[in-house]
């Protein structure tokens, strides 16, 4: 399980590599959900999705030898 001390040193390790992407509002969806819901825009992060931010934050905890070794990742869309 993810704690919170995780999402913390992940926060820390990406900070100045990721964009910080707006979070967008819409009434008439919270209208239509009967709650507030929060559109995080994450189009307008480096590569336009949000899988920069797990990739970097991944990448960024290798040893010198695993950086060495490489990377391969396979991706039907916009992470590679």
């Amino acid at each position: 399980m993810v704690s919170i001390d995780d999402i913390r040193g992940a926060a820390e390790r990406i900070k100045g590599e990721a964009h910080r992407t707006p979070v967008h509002t819409s009434h008439a969806v919270d209208a239509h959900c009967g709650a507030s819901v929060f559109f995080k825009a994450e189009n307008f992060q480096r590569v336009g999705a949000f899988k920069f931010r797990g990739g970097f934050n991944a990448l960024s905890q290798f040893t010198p030898e695993q950086r060495k070794a490489g990377v391969l990742t396979y991706s039907s869309g916009n992470h590679a």
